[in-house]
């Protein structure tokens, strides 16, 4: 199944989205008496799958403004640095990465930060350039998790039972601010950093270790890769992230992103206002923000 959150006549709803996201079905028309987030459908999807089927024709999604899956998480977005083979060494190249070793290119353990959650925004949504703190702005697509069933110390093995869903994220970054203090928090975390969208998958539907991941900057192909490639997998991150930490429904794990990002090019290629940028994960859709 696929899920969307979009304003529709002036007001904020959950919907079912079809396959090639033309029309959509409120929930609330799907389960009457549901009002709650994206994170509620998450915590009852169980007791109220069976009601989930598209009713006639659904309404046309042209006409709805898509935001964010989740546009507010409950708490900060965990974050999977370096984790694509290529992009760990074009990243330890680059003189921005102060987590590495000398002479490392791939981590021996998932490096893991994470994003403030003011940072997330919808599909269409400006990207603010925030002049004046930052002059070195980056895009990073990569495929999300979200966190369906909570638990900790959680198996790998066992992992993917966790899961609820998978949407695409771009792990927009002040290069500056991340070298400058040495940690990854402030450079990532500038309101408006995380774009999310533009619908949350349910895990049934993807094979996750085998999808195409693509971003585009103004037209121009930049990363492609797939998630076969992840040098640190899914049911790996889970297992790793949740070890003494309690996974709740509704977290998000942002998995990494693949090379071709600014400072993967020499001289950098930093992305200014006006630029577009479009990332593409098979079987979720598109998300695309302009920064301003």
């Amino acid at each position: 199944m696929k899920f969307v959150h979009l304003i529709a006549d002036g007001k904020p709803a959950i919907a079912l989205a079809d396959t090639d996201m033309q029309h959509y079905w409120p929930l609330a028309d799907l389960v009457p008496g549901f009002s709650g987030d994206m994170v509620q459908l998450v915590q009852d999807f169980d007791n109220i799958r069976s009601r989930l089927a598209a009713r006639g024709a659904g309404r046309p999604l042209s006409g709805a403004r898509l935001l964010a899956p989740i546009d507010r998480p409950r708490r900060n977005i965990f974050c999977v640095g370096k984790n694509y083979f290529e992009h760990a060494a074009e990243f330890s190249k680059s003189g921005f990465d102060s987590s590495a070793k000398e002479g490392e290119h791939a981590p021996e353990a998932p490096v893991v930060f994470t994003k403030a959650s003011n940072t997330v925004i919808g599909p269409g949504a400006a990207i603010p350039s925030h002049e004046g703190v930052t002059s070195q702005l980056d895009y990073e697509a990569e495929l999300a998790v979200v966190i369906g069933k909570p638990g900790r110390n959680i198996p790998r093995e066992r992992a993917l039972e966790h899961v609820f869903g998978y949407t695409i994220v771009n792990d927009f970054t002040a290069r500056d601010l991340q070298k400058l203090h040495r940690q990854w928090f402030l450079g990532k975390s500038l309101d408006g950093f995380c774009p999310m969208g533009p619908a949350l998958v349910t895990a049934d539907e993807l094979d996750a270790a085998n999808l195409d991941i693509r971003c585009w900057v103004n037209g121009e192909l930049r990363q492609d890769a797939n998630t076969r490639q992840l040098i640190f997998d899914i049911p790996t991150l889970i297992a790793t992230i949740s070890a003494g930490i309690t996974l709740e429904p509704g977290d998000v794990i942002a998995t990494g992103t693949p090379a071709g990002v600014g400072i993967g090019f020499n001289p950098p290629r930093f992305v200014k206002r006006g630029d577009v940028i479009r990332i593409e994960v098979q079987g979720i859709g598109v998300l695309e923000n302009a920064v301003d």
